[in-house]
């Protein structure tokens, strides 16, 4: 079995990657193989934060946009968060892989209330943890979340799972001739506008040296692939 050359990762889940081809809602084919990859790559000894986003059941800057209060629209975007931590919990506890989510806005009934030091002993103990809500505040989006997190479990690396094979200079689906960059500095993220993170949690990244690795999900292999170190997508550091 290879060895993994980080000992604890962040995954990045976009909420649209959990929908697939049908665009909204949550896929349950989809959300299965996510859960396969992720307990593979636990079985190597990784230890897994999670971070999902929203986008599949709502979105908070496009309702803004439409005139709904920013702040209401982004609390409705942490919750639809919740609903897809609830969900990939269901489907890694049905493949016996021990989880915990962890919401940053409390609701005792369905998610343990996000505190550090309890993330960092669930880690400990082999249990996958979700962190769910974002950050607890509107304004900040879930890759901020996902910066945020990762730097307080002192994870080594932030996966950045996407629906294609890591950052190119343009959109791949849109133009042929787009060329895939195999790794990149997080001025050159900012300075070209590339659509990696958003721009705060690049700046955090930055600012505390931790990795930020791009992947094509659709494959869940990936996952393990880059935990036990191969090649795979763009890497900024």
């Amino acid at each position: 079995m290879a060895k993994p050359v980080y000992s604890r990762i962040l995954l990045k889940l976009s909420g649209e990657a959990l929908a697939g081809e049908q665009g909204s809602g949550i896929n349950t084919t989809v959300i299965h193989n996510i859960a396969k990859g992720v307990k593979a790559a636990h079985a190597l000894g990784t230890q897994i934060g999670i971070v999902i986003g929203g986008g599949n059941i709502f979105r908070g800057l496009a309702a803004s946009a439409n005139g709904m209060d920013r702040a209401s629209s982004d609390y409705m975007g942490m919750l639809a968060t919740c609903i897809n931590s609830l969900a990939l919990q269901d489907a890694l506890e049905k493949m016996d892989l021990p989880t915990r989510v962890q919401s940053a806005i409390a609701m005792a009934e369905i998610a343990e209330p996000y505190i550090r030091r309890r993330a960092m002993r669930h880690l400990e103990k082999g249990r996958v943890v979700i962190f769910a809500a974002g950050t607890g505040n509107p304004y900040f989006t879930t890759d901020t979340a996902a910066a945020l997190r990762a730097m307080e479990i002192n994870a080594e690396v932030i996966l950045k799972a996407t629906k294609v094979d890591g950052i190119y200079d343009k959109d791949p689906a849109k133009h042929k001739d787009a060329v895939m960059f195999q790794d990149l500095s997080y001025i050159d993220v900012l300075n070209r506008g590339l659509q990696v993170m958003d721009s705060t949690a690049i700046s955090l990244c930055m600012d505390n040296k931790l990795p930020i690795i791009t992947f094509n999900l659709k494959d869940p292999d990936n996952i393990v692939k880059v935990v036990s170190g191969q090649k795979v997508g763009t890497i900024v550091k």
